[in-house]
């Protein structure tokens, strides 16, 4: 089966069967109608797969392969076994993605971008592809530097897309864990709640819990927020200067990045819930 097929197949699993726990075990009650804004966040990503097929495409993939081939790369230039090249691999492009979601809220130009993402006034499983086309692209063109410079395998890379889909269709679910289950688990993993703290309309909040996957990274450098101010029941998602449905169709988050910022999100900050 080709790279883009078995990414589609995890994909249609993990959106099937997080849309199923959503559906039995909701977080919050919505503000907005699902059909509205899942038809909203499903444009978007048609867009999204459009602007790769036209540019870039696998081209992460593509470079692992070519670094392979010609050995170019840290780990094809070590000795070390093929385990512990795939596991350092795939902790550190988790560990880049992480520093580059970081960057796009303290860059105002990235900003530009990237508070489209966080324009959602709700948060469940659609809002994981609910990017700009041009941050895809410039977030590719990231991965595709360090696969070179890294070079990481094709299977750590393949794993590592199909894991990255799977945890943001999982930790931007509108989905209630049990108190327990969620402690234990986002201390390792990003889990529902804990990122749902990132999408808080409080600025000191929304600059926290910068991590898809793995938590560790918000721990060890010194993001993590352990809980919304205001409760997950009672938090304001979304951003302050775009709370209106009328701010926020398709057409307008594809221009927002175009137009003049009402506030300077990412230079504001406040008192944060570490625990």
């Amino acid at each position: 089966m080709p790279e883009s097929g078995l990414r589609l197949l995890i994909f249609v699993a993990v959106f099937a069967l997080v849309a199923l726990c959503e559906h039995a075990w909701p977080r919050r009650a919505r503000r907005q109608s699902r059909g509205t804004r899942w038809g909203i966040n499903l444009g978007l990503l048609g867009i999204d797969i459009l602007a790769q097929r036209l540019t870039l495409g696998a081209a992460a993939l593509g470079m692992a392969v070519y670094a392979q081939a010609q050995g170019c790369g840290l780990f094809n230039l070590q000795a070390w076994p093929a385990w512990l090249s795939a596991v350092a691999g795939f902790l550190l492009l988790d560990l880049a993605i992480y520093l580059q979601h970081r960057l796009f809220h303290v860059v105002p130009l990235f900003w530009r971008l990237h508070r489209v993402h966080h324009t959602d006034l709700d948060l469940d499983l659609s809002s994981g592809f609910r990017f700009h086309p041009l941050e895809i692209l410039l977030s590719l063109l990231y991965k595709v530097a360090l696969v070179a410079v890294l070079g990481i395998s094709p299977v750590v890379v393949l794993v590592f897309e199909a894991t990255l889909s799977a945890a943001a269709l999982f930790n931007h679910a509108n989905l209630r864990l049990p108190t327990k289950l969620d402690a234990a688990l986002r201390w390792l993993l990003v889990t529902p709640d804990m990122h749902r703290v990132h999408h808080s309309v409080i600025p000191a909040e929304t600059n926290s819990n910068y991590g898809f996957f793995i938590s560790l990274w918000d721990r060890l450098l010194g993001s993590y927020c352990g809980q919304p101010s205001a409760g997950h029941l009672g938090m304001t998602i979304g951003l302050r200067e775009y709370q209106r449905e009328d701010q926020i169709g398709l057409m307008q988050l594809v221009l927002i990045p175009f137009r003049q910022p009402e506030a300077d999100h990412s230079q504001l900050a406040g008192k944060v819930d570490r625990r």
